[in-house]
């Protein structure tokens, strides 16, 4: 554990071309499961954590090797009758219930939630998490910490008077410069919201999308899936990095890696063999920037995955994802239809 927690890793060079820092990523071990702990909060006292609750980091900046900081991926477990400590920040969040229920307190509203649902912490949120019942509960948290970071909103805190009151005017309104309406939108996405739907990736239901303009989360998109027993998704390329959770089930991940030429415009060379990725149940898997992916479940038990990637490659000019085969559901259904 180092001494201080990493909020916004550098990049510099020597040379014009990065391409080290690719290869570099891309040797990095990709499945991390429970025995992986990057950080925990203790030695910097940089969590929310309180006397009972317990915090531990499995994907940041920090990391060593380094994957990503587009997503940070870390847990939180509350005991029975616990509760975390309250505090702030500019960042938004957004937290997958995998055990117990509970509730939030944010901007002294509440919130419940139970395992399944999907929550968000909304940006400029005073925000403290409950479990008052007799079962522990876990939560995966999911946030694009380092794009506000990157942005410099790097307000944050735990509840307490400002330095320099006498040189600061009496308390305004922070919400005068939110998005407007945004106060009317959904913070809490039940495991009931949404529908499963067949697309060429497979059986998806999506969470969290800007398509979703009700949710009050901007920063993240978020999506589960169901891969049958012995089935497969559809293969796809598109240039967002993802990391995905296995809530369910065993299997594994083919990723090719693709490379960019430059000549008098740009050209996309894919690799001949892909790289083979296991997972199972509780296992993170890191998908790079730019690859073309691939998941099957293992013979026997189907696989269930959590997906999220960081929203702003859609405001870069990635909104697409293209497929090379779809998923055998997909064309099952179209054929279907077709005939």
């Amino acid at each position: 554990m180092g001494k201080g927690r990493v909020f916004v890793r550098g990049l510099d060079s020597e040379t014009y071309g990065l391409n080290h820092f690719r290869q570099e990523q891309l040797a990095a071990e990709r499945v991390r499961d429970d025995s992986v702990v990057v950080d925990t909060g203790d030695s910097a006292a940089h969590s929310g954590d309180s006397a009972k609750s317990r915090t531990w980091w499995r994907i940041g900046p920090g990391d060593d090797p380094f994957l990503t900081q587009t997503v940070q991926i870390h847990f939180v477990e509350l005991p029975p009758d616990s509760a975390n400590r309250g505090h702030g920040h500019q960042n938004e969040a957004a937290f997958y219930i995998l055990e117990g229920r509970g509730y939030e307190i944010h901007d002294d509203q509440k919130y419940d939630w139970k395992q399944g649902d999907l929550v968000f912490v909304h940006t400029d949120s005073v925000h403290r998490h409950y479990n008052p019942y007799d079962e522990r509960a876990v939560c995966l948290v999911m946030k694009a910490k380092s794009t506000w970071m990157f942005m410099g909103l790097i307000q944050q805190g735990r509840s307490g008077p400002i330095d320099r009151p006498e040189e600061f005017g009496e308390r305004e309104d922070w919400t005068r410069i939110w998005t407007p309406g945004v106060l009317d939108r959904k913070k809490v996405i039940t495991s009931e919201d949404g529908q499963w739907e067949t697309t060429p990736m497979g059986h998806i239901r999506v969470m969290n999308s800007k398509e979703q303009t009700d949710h009050r989360q901007f920063s993240v998109d978020v999506q589960e899936q169901k891969i049958p027993a012995g089935g497969r998704s559809g293969k796809y390329w598109k240039m967002a990095d993802e990391v995905v959770y296995v809530l369910e089930g065993s299997g594994y991940s083919l990723h090719w890696e693709v490379e960019a030429e430059i000549a008098e415009r740009y050209y996309a060379r894919f690799a001949k063999e892909p790289t083979r990725h296991e997972i199972t149940e509780g296992d993170t898997l890191y998908v790079p920037q730019n690859t073309i992916v691939q998941h099957f479940a293992a013979d026997g038990t189907p696989l269930h995955l959590l997906s999220v990637q960081n929203r702003i490659f859609k405001y870069l000019g990635y909104d697409n994802v293209h497929y090379f085969e779809n998923a055998p559901e997909y064309e099952a259904e179209a054929a279907a239809v077709a005939g």
